[in-house]
């Protein structure tokens, strides 16, 4: 009576591993997320799950004692920063930053704002027009399938993109002490890639930033791109995301937000009193965290550890000083002394007649006698 039924299940069973064994041998099997797609272009289409798991939130301003906003630029010429610019076409292995960042404006994943120096404004009104974008910076494109008024794609072949020509990026990094949390926290909001031409004379490469991207849109894209940051280990262990998050790069302060909105360079124009400005402005920021707090006993102790060491160590040296001093002085003195012609006693010269006189006095203690008594 429950033969037949067990037989369906058993060849029911034996047909679907069957399938199971066809679908292996094409590739993995794997369970996709929910409302992600896969595109043979541009790889898998982030689904709003996935975005909203690599979202920052802005830290609330009633939590926030303290916020510094400080604009740097980073030199893609660097060593620590080349992992941004190589490879400039892209391999199997995968894509410079700045091809990631082109294709998700082409393909309409995410949105750019306009350069506006000292007035970032990311709002619907300062976002810009990417086909204007391309045509002001002379990228070949065409109309992608698909395209449409409102939601415009655009196809770039990989030779248009001008990634060898983005030498630097803007970054905007804010510096905020969350008083809730009790701790600092340094992020980056904001990416600007920079342009380097020359004209048709030559001459000195003038910079041209494209537009602003916010980090949070493109920070699902980034975390999937990993890169290898040191040429003696060719596994990439980091992704863009980690390189920004744990601070990898390295730039230059070129700007703080200021009431005047003037640049560093406005505001010292000599070279060295910038230097010195933007070192002492990384001393500020860098000490400030460690001035919050009370130091640990175990912290105070090593202070005290390393204070007398230094103590024994300048008071080993001044001993050395003076001894060597003590030395030196000896031998200048020897020196001094080898140098002196040895006096000689000299003879006083007898004047004349002085031995016939000495002949004529006779002793003191002895009386004279008279010539005219021997008679």
């Amino acid at each position: 009576m429950f033969m037949k039924p067990l037989k369906y299940i058993l060849s029911g069973l034996l047909l679907a591993s069957t399938v199971i064994s066809v679908m292996a041998q094409d590739g993995v099997v794997r369970r996709r997320t929910p409302g992600a797609r896969e595109s043979k272009d541009n790889g898998p289409v982030m689904s709003e799950r996935m975005q909203s798991f690599y979202e920052e939130e802005e830290p609330s301003e009633a939590n926030l004692e303290w916020m510094r906003v400080i604009y740097r630029s980073i030199d893609l010429t660097d060593l620590s920063n080349m992992a941004l610019y190589y490879p400039e076409l892209p391999t199997e292995d995968g894509s410079n930053l700045f091809f990631i960042i082109m294709r998700l404006l082409a393909d309409g994943k995410i949105s750019a704002y306009e350069y506006l120096d000292g007035r970032e404004l990311f709002t619907e009104q300062y976002k810009i027009n990417v086909r204007e974008m391309l045509d002001r910076f002379h990228v070949l494109y065409s109309e992608a399938k698909g395209s449409t008024e409102k939601n415009p794609k655009f196809t770039i072949e990989e030779s248009d993109i001008p990634s060898n020509e983005v030498l630097s990026y803007y970054i905007i990094e804010k510096w905020e002490f969350d008083r809730l949390k009790g701790r600092m926290n340094t992020r980056v909001t904001a990416i600007c890639p920079v342009l380097h031409r020359t004209d048709d004379f030559g001459g000195e490469p003038i910079k041209y930033p494209m537009f602003w991207v916010k980090m949070n849109d493109i920070r699902p894209y980034m975390a999937q791109q990993y890169v290898f940051t040191d040429n003696d280990n060719n596994l990439a262990r980091y992704s863009y995301d980690d390189f920004f998050q744990t601070g990898m790069y390295k730039g230059s302060i070129y700007k703080t937000k200021n009431l005047r909105n003037l640049s560093m360079m406005q505001m010292f124009p000599d070279p060295d009193d910038l230097k010195r400005a933007q070192d002492s402005i990384e001393n500020r920021l860098q000490s400030f965290d460690r001035n919050l707090w009370v130091p640990s006993r175990e912290e105070l102790q090593a202070l005290a550890e390393a204070k007398n060491g230094e103590e024994n160590e300048d008071s080993t040296n001044v001993k050395d000083e003076e001894e060597s001093i003590v030395i030196k002085d000896r031998d200048e003195v020897k020196d001094k002394d080898e140098e002196k012609p040895k006096n000689k006693r000299s003879k006083r010269k007898k004047p004349k007649g002085s031995e016939v006189k000495q002949s004529q006095v006779s002793n003191s203690g002895s009386a004279v006698r008279s010539v005219r008594r021997r008679k």
